[in-house]
């Protein structure tokens, strides 16, 4: 009971010192809690030992561990996902690791702290954003989501919450990781003989059935993420809509007002079965892009085929009898202009198709 004890007591601790002048470990000046979960709290806190005083987010993780070894386990886990974390803020769209360390029993992640906004603050500000605002949003979003998998990191938690708009430079910040949480969950759930329901990581309705089970794979994210998208297009979250009692998929068809083609991509990302789902964000990407350039290829289709001249028939008058010089190239420059058209008819339809491609 040591180490369950102690990660209470420093929560209590924490929170007592936010609005003072206290620091904690001799730098952080913690300022208010920033949020709650099942695995701890978010604390936004100053570096007061650093010129200017900059702002950090001060992330406590308090496993649940009554055994020695389990929490050394713990510890083990969550030094290698902190880790991982500090490589991968390299990434613009990615909040940098700044520390981490372990507190009687107790672990912490200090991480850059983003001034802005997230998505449902500003759903719920301005209302719900149109089929164009969101095509843009997942062209800003998507290269962070495959970074991450090119990593092979599956972020978990997806959601509007946890995606903030940066206010300096408006870029797309991805944050509150659930990898991290999930191998501390893991290591500390073989202890216990709870349900796996008491280990998951995620946000009910955005998390997709695989995830419950503890068996997050990269399309995973690409659920969390469509989910995202119909929250973005209706101002509804996931347990506002009805579901298909046969298949548990969202009924979301009759409340959007997009495009068939946009539909199906946003349908495909949003299938419960995982067969039937984008696998990768490069599937996704390019079905998107498929999709910009369906006005152009349903243009090119309508090409009627260029009207072709008999030439043999059009010479026969010139073989058979005398034409005047003007009336012979009126003739000439007739069938200069069709041959024109034919070319161009056929360069165009050349550009249209390497669009598609």
């Amino acid at each position: 009971m040591k180490y369950f004890h102690e990660s209470i007591l420093q929560q209590t601790r924490l929170s007592q010192m936010c609005g003072t002048q206290e620091l904690f470990r001799d730098r952080y000046e913690i300022v208010r809690i920033l949020g709650r979960g099942g695995f701890g709290i978010t604390y936004l806190a100053k570096n007061a030992v650093l010129p200017g005083q900059p702002w950090c987010v001060i992330k406590q993780l308090s496993p649940k561990v009554t055994n020695t070894s389990i929490w050394e386990k713990a510890y083990e886990r969550f030094e290698k996902e902190a880790q991982t974390l500090a490589k991968l803020g390299s990434h613009p769209q990615i909040p940098m690791l700044l520390d981490y360390f372990e507190v009687n029993g107790t672990f912490y992640l200090v991480q850059e702290y983003i001034h802005g906004y997230n998505l449902a603050f500003d759903v719920k500000r301005n209302g719900p954003k149109n089929e164009a605002e969101v095509k843009q949003f997942l062209k800003e979003i998507l290269p962070v989501l495959d970074y991450l998998h090119e990593h092979q990191i599956v972020h978990r938690d997806i959601k509007p919450q946890n995606l903030l708009r940066c206010k300096y430079d408006q870029r797309f910040v991805l944050i509150d990781f659930g990898a991290v949480k999930e191998e501390l969950a893991d290591v500390c759930g073989n202890s216990r003989d709870d349900d796996a329901t008491n280990t998951f990581v995620g946000t009910i309705g955005f998390a997709p059935p695989e995830q419950f089970s503890l068996h997050s794979v990269y399309a995973s994210d690409i659920y969390a993420l469509g989910m995202t998208c119909l929250y973005l297009l209706t101002g509804k979250g996931p347990l506002e809509f009805a579901y298909d009692h046969d298949n548990d998929e969202v009924c979301w068809q009759q409340e959007v007002n997009i495009s068939s083609n946009f539909g199906k991509i946003l349908g495909k990302m949003l299938k419960i079965s995982l067969k039937e789902r984008f696998q990768t964000i490069d599937e996704l990407k390019r079905a998107l892009e498929l999709e910009e350039y369906a006005p152009a290829l349903t243009e090119c289709l309508a090409i009627q085929t260029p009207r072709v001249i008999n030439k043999t028939k059009a010479k026969e008058p010139t073989s058979q009898m005398y034409l005047p010089y003007v009336q012979r190239t009126a003739i000439a420059i007739r069938e200069w202009k069709e041959k024109r058209r034919e070319k161009e008819a056929y360069n165009n339809l050349k550009q249209c198709l390497h669009k598609v491609k």
